[in-house]
């Protein structure tokens, strides 16, 4: 079974995503232009931190229920 994924600049807020072994839900999202990073999507998660992925990167997604493992 394959997981359904999407670009990182086409998230929305409440989406999960996995990365680095676990699900993540985003709580906010903000978008970037830097000349030297190009675009980029910033994601403030649930648990705290936010992460950083090129707006065209493929982030796997999850259910809304989904557990904390990949």
């Amino acid at each position: 079974m394959s997981l359904p994924s999407k670009p990182a600049n086409f998230l929305r807020r409440g989406d999960v995503i996995g990365y680095e072994g676990r699900w993540r839900r985003g709580r906010g999202l903000t978008r970037q232009s830097d000349a030297l990073e190009g675009e980029t999507v910033v994601v403030a998660g649930e648990e705290g931190g936010c992460d950083r992925f090129p707006a065209e990167a493929e982030l796997l997604l999850g259910p809304s229920g989904h557990g904390q493992a990949l």
